[in-house]
């Protein structure tokens, strides 16, 4: 008879329990994609099954795995990644799929069922389930995450999330702020009595006087002091405590008449011509009544200084150059066109569309502005004074583009950084209106750094020899705006950077009094984000600088040149010039045709040659010394695209195994094995008086070598390079979606390309 109490089972299995189940023999256990986190990053929100589109046409070379959303980046993790090329940037913050916070132009959710498109902004809801993401990075990358096979609610979840951390309402849930201060106490072990000095950073930060003190000397401004005035910033909120004045100008009166400049903006100190002309840069005087009378009082203080009591000059920047609206505009425009329209599939009507955005049209009108000023300064002997409403965007551009062609000190690394942290950070440019990093005002963003990084990029492409830093610094440079772990790109003034960060140091128990370079440090400290070999990519293979060696007889010398003398030139707009207070000099209108309107490659002498003229067509008509003054060619053929900058993300425009990318490798290379054998020739010969010291007999050691790209010993064979394009050393495959991978006409252009501008606009063009 049965019964209702069930059997006791007579079999016994001897097998391993992971084996019994045969659902675990068929599909092996999913990989964990788990993010790389740094010191205070958390994950808010992720989602599997995600995928990362690559190409629109098809789906092959997509990638599969996990999106997730942190207090710091968007982070993309592949499921089965490709195996990592070697000769890439690698970073030491960022994966190559993640995307700061703050990097997020737009963030776009698509439903493709309901043809319904959303821009998420911070606190939104969103009443579809998303089908798609979109990415628009100010980077200029576009990325594309589509949400086939991912939960809906979890990918609704993260689209929302990364929206709202995306836009932060306040400056301190930026995660610099907790990064840095749990970075602090991790490494307060390593540093001893509990504090450190600033780490060996050779860049001068310019927040205290003997930072100014050394930039007198070595441009040798005698008649000028450093002014501790607005010290706690008693007289200006955006002015450095700490900046330089003409010794004829007392303190009281500064003060006094700080009153009366836009924000108290009393007027600042540049740079010093060897010839005593200065470089000075001031806000608008808004008082009618008082105007005259203070200018008199700045212009006679100024000409005092001049050992030749030279006449002053002012530019009225406002007048004379697009407004910050204006350049935004271009700006926008030039990505669209580069990155979001397809390419067309005639050059001619792409080239036009560019020239149309009116950006390179911005570029010219900076560079030939800096030049006119570069002409008064070095030709005529005279002092020059920048103004602007608020002495804190146009001027930074110029005033800096100014002293890069007149001084080759800041054409070196370090130069070049400490010009950006004096004329920008300390002068107070608003990075973050500008940069736009609280979504705030989209009425106060604009480039104005990027504009002068194109206007530099403009320089280093005509007169490659004489930076000493390369493209790719430039464009890392770029790309660093938008990492807020720095204090450089973070605040609108010297005393906002101060008082946020003494309060971010109360709020993290640090120690009152420790530098704040040591809690929070600039950008200029890239060990932060590179190793010491990535960081030899910026290095320019060509640089002739003051350090340069070269061999004569068989002994390595210093290369020393003669002092000759320079001339600046380009073509003089309309100044609004200013003699001792009052108009006047000669006719500022340019003559057609001559050399004023138009830099010419004919350098013959023209008849009734203004000064300025003759000024130009001298100095062109001579060898350039790389160590002297810099005069861009100006004609619109000359100015031409940042490539690198506005299509490395574009795979039609990458030209695989080329570009200068590949004459970057070749340089190096060539640059590595001179360094050698002058090592193994100076261990031949033995030192003598005149040689340079070099770091050892044998040379330095592999891993220490200035180059990225290092030669290899005539024995062994060569050893081109994993991957190589003219992209390099950036990845864009997988960081924009395109409709295919490469090969289109546009790409063939930007090979061989010399021009970009319209067949229309070429044929007017006057040689």
């Amino acid at each position: 008879m049965f019964s209702g109490k069930p059997m006791k089972p007579t079999f016994k299995s001897y097998l391993p329990p992971i084996q019994t189940n045969v659902k675990e023999t068929i599909e092996p256990p999913i990989k964990k994609l788990e993010p790389k986190l740094l010191p205070g990053e958390i994950v808010v929100n992720e989602v599997n099954f995600v995928r990362k589109c690559i190409s629109t046409e098809s789906g092959q070379d997509d990638l599969w795995g996990k999106l997730i959303c942190t207090n710091f980046k968007v982070s993309f993790i592949p499921q089965d990644a490709p195996p990592k090329q070697m000769s890439q940037l690698s970073h030491l913050l960022l994966g190559e799929h993640d995307i700061p916070l703050t990097c997020l132009e737009q963030v776009v959710t698509v439903n493709d069922t309901r043809g319904k498109k959303k821009v998420l902004g911070s606190n939104q809801k969103l009443k579809f389930n998303p089908t798609e993401l979109i990415l628009y990075c100010k980077d200029l990358r576009i990325i594309r995450f589509c949400f086939d096979e991912a939960g809906p609610e979890s990918a609704k979840k993260v689209c929302l999330a990364i929206a709202h951390y995306s836009h932060p309402a306040d400056l301190h849930l930026l995660f610099g702020f907790e990064y840095q201060g749990r970075r602090y106490h991790e490494s307060k072990e390593g540093r001893a009595n509990g504090s450190t000095t600033r780490r060996g950073l050779q860049t001068p930060i310019f927040d205290r006087p003997s930072d100014w003190d050394r930039e007198i000397k070595r441009t040798g401004a005698s008649e000028w002091r450093v002014c501790s005035v607005n010290e706690n910033y008693a007289i200006s909120q955006s002015l450095p405590e700490y900046c330089i004045v003409p010794v004829s100008l007392a303190d009281q009166d500064l003060k006094r008449h700080s009153v009366y400049f836009t924000d108290n903006r009393i007027p600042l100190w540049c740079w010093n011509h060897p010839n005593g002309s200065a470089l000075v840069r001031m806000a608008s005087i808004y008082d009618p009544a008082q105007q005259k009378k203070i200018e008199q009082k700045v212009f006679t203080a100024i000409t005092k200084s001049h050992p030749h009591r030279s006449d002053v000059f002012r530019y009225e920047l406002d007048k004379n150059l697009p407004n910050i609206q204006e350049i935004q505009s271009a700006f926008v425009k030039v990505r669209q066109i580069c990155v979001i329209d397809p390419f067309e599939e005639s050059e001619e009507r792409w080239l036009s569309s560019i020239e149309n955005s009116r950006w390179l049209e911005h570029v010219r009108a900076v560079l030939k502005q800096s030049a006119e000023i570069v002409y008064c300064l070095d030709g005529k002997n005279a002092s020059v004074i920048l103004q602007e409403e608020e002495d804190r965007d146009l001027n930074c551009v110029v005033s800096s583009l100014v002293q890069l062609m007149l001084d080759p000190h800041y054409r070196s690394l370090i130069g070049f950084q400490s010009l950006v942290q004096k004329e920008w950070v300390m002068a107070g440019h608003r990075f973050l209106d500008r940069c736009s990093h609280l979504k705030k005002n989209y009425k106060e963003e604009s480039p104005l750094f990027m504009l002068f990084l194109d206007c530099v990029w403009q320089m280093m492409n005509q007169y490659p020899a004489a930076f000493e830093f390369t493209e790719a610094y430039l464009i890392v440079l770029s790309d660093s705006m938008w990492i807020p772990l720095f204090s450089t790109f973070l605040f609108n003034s010297p005393k906002q950077r101060a008082q946020h960060l003494m309060d971010f140091a109360k709020n993290k128990a640090i120690p009152h009094g420790e530098d704040q370079i040591v809690y929070f440090p600039p950008v200029w400290d890239w060990s932060q984000q590179f190793s010491n070999k990535n960081q030899t990519l910026f290095n320019n293979p060509m640089y002739v600088g003051k350090g340069a060696t070269c061999v004569q007889n068989g002994e390595v010398k210093t290369f020393r040149r003669t002092k000759q003398k320079t001339y600046s030139s380009t073509l003089r707009g309309t100044p609004a010039s200013l003699r001792n207070g009052l108009k006047g000099g000669e006719d500022t209108q340019p003559r057609r045709g001559s050399l004023v309107s138009e830099l010419r490659p004919d350098f013959s002498p023209v008849k009734d040659e203004s000064p300025s003229e003759r000024f130009f067509r001298d100095w062109f008509s001579q060898p350039v010394d790389q160590q002297g003054l810099l005069i861009p060619l100006l004609m619109p053929s000359h100015v031409v695209l940042w490539r690198l900058f506005f299509l490395r993300w574009v795979p039609e425009a990458c030209i695989p195994k080329g570009g200068i990318a590949t004459a970057y490798h070749k340089l190096s290379q060539l640059v590595d094995e001179i360094e050698i054998l002058q090592n193994q020739l100076r261990q031949y010969k033995g030192p003598s008086p005149d040689t340079t010291p070099l770091p050892s007999p044998s040379g330095p050691p592999l891993e220490q070598r200035r180059m990225y790209f290092k030669a290899s010993s005539p024995n062994d064979p060569p050893t081109p390079p994993d991957f190589l394009n003219s992209s390099f050393p950036f990845t864009p495959v997988g960081n924009l979606c395109r409709r295919t991978i490469y090969g289109t006409p546009i790409s063939k252009f930007l090979n061989g390309a010399r021009i970009w501008l319209s067949t229309e606009t070429l044929a007017n063009d006057t040689v």
